[in-house]
């Protein structure tokens, strides 16, 4: 048992699948964690992330494949046997217990010596040094979630898995937690794995997200390269917004591919198509949509809408604008110090965008 909880290295999941009776919510997935990072697995209700977590955590085992720490395979385990500790979105504390002896609890019940003064340096790592002599109840939500993140903490284990941790929370006091978490993940240097169905938060904190559906990883790498370049309709939909239209290609022009979409030719770099002949699915972001009153000169990009909604956000203005197509479109222009566009509802308007900042992707989700 103890060659389990000394497990130490990369968690690794090779072919891992787990099926319920007839249904698959985890598909032959393979996954390699490095140590010490801040991983994300990311997507919507049903698409097997908390499987997979239970299934790091031991609390299920797989069907098929393997669960590895470093050169130790983890599969059959039961949870205690392991080096992870989970933190839930529920804080599961003692009511009776102080916070300090909630979180002296798992050293002491191992009849470690130094459980009290363990748990003084996990408190203290989440800034809740002075609520150490009361009871959960005395409490905060957020308060609370600190404690359960220092009574996982204190085990020191090889993996902390963070499951909807900050879904309990309202949205200041989340991404205050967004902070602290990336704060503490940072000092401690523990490989933390993250389960959120909440972009921003996987986005804000992770240095890689794992975009789940359907029991597959869709796609895996840093949040601002998901973001960017999209590699399928999924993960272009589910990461933010965009403003998305499918086509059709009709040839090349340098390094650009030169689509149809509903009527207005547009271009995409090559290398950031998935997808070079046929059916494709163009995207761009709201952000990287310039909107003007006239038509630029030369942008080569451009399609003539008509506003259809105005939202002042405070750091930018949202416009929704209809388009000959029939699609509406989104997109965002930062509230500098210049002259406001000044736009109302019915207003004409140029849409234009960079081909550079487009990506293609295939029209199906198969």
């Amino acid at each position: 048992m103890a060659g389990f909880r000394e497990a130490r290295g990369d968690l690794k999941l090779d072919s891992v699948t787990k099926a319920f009776g007839d249904f698959t919510a985890v598909d032959d997935i393979d996954l390699d964690v490095p140590r010490g990072s801040f991983f994300a697995l990311l997507g919507p209700s049903g698409c097997g992330k908390t499987t997979t977590l239970r299934m790091i955590a031991g609390l299920e085992q797989p069907t098929a494949g393997r669960v590895m720490i470093g050169d130790t395979d983890l599969t059959g385990s039961r949870p205690y046997e392991r080096p992870v500790n989970t933190v839930f979105q529920s804080y599961a504390l003692f009511p009776h217990l102080t916070i300090r002896d909630n979180v002296a609890f798992g050293p002491k019940r191992r009849k470690e010596k130094e459980a009290a003064a363990r748990a003084d340096d996990a408190l203290e790592l989440v800034q809740m040094t002075q609520f150490a002599g009361r009871k959960p109840a005395q409490l905060s939500g957020g308060q609370q979630q600190r404690v359960a993140l220092a009574r996982a903490l204190v085990n020191h284990p090889e993996v902390l898995l963070l499951d909807e941790p900050l879904g309990a929370l309202d949205l200041k006091l989340r991404r205050e937690m967004q902070v602290e978490l990336k704060r503490i993940q940072t000092e401690v240097g523990l490989t933390f794995i993250h389960v959120t169905h909440d972009q921003e938060e996987a986005m804000t904190m992770a240095d890689t997200v794992a975009v789940m559906n359907k029991g597959h990883i869709e796609q895996l790498g840093a949040p601002a390269a998901l973001y960017d370049l999209p590699r399928t309709r999924f993960v272009a939909n589910f990461l933010g917004q965009a403003n998305t239209g499918v086509g059709t290609i009709k040839g090349t022009d340098g390094d650009h591919l030169v689509a149809d979409v509903l009527g207005t030719p547009v271009k995409i770099l090559k290398s950031r198509s998935q997808v070079h002949d046929g059916e494709v699915l163009f995207g761009v972001r709201p952000e990287k949509v310039t909107v003007s009153r006239s038509q630029p000169e030369g942008a080569g990009n451009d399609v003539k809408g008509v506003v259809r909604d105005v939202s002042f956000l405070g750091v930018a203005t949202s416009y929704l604008v209809d388009m000959p197509s029939g699609a509406t479109w989104s997109c965002y222009e930062q509230n500098l110090d210049v002259e406001p566009l000044d736009l109302r509802p019915g207003d004409a308007v140029w849409l234009t965008w960079n081909p550079g900042h487009a990506f293609g992707v295939p029209v199906d989700e198969s």
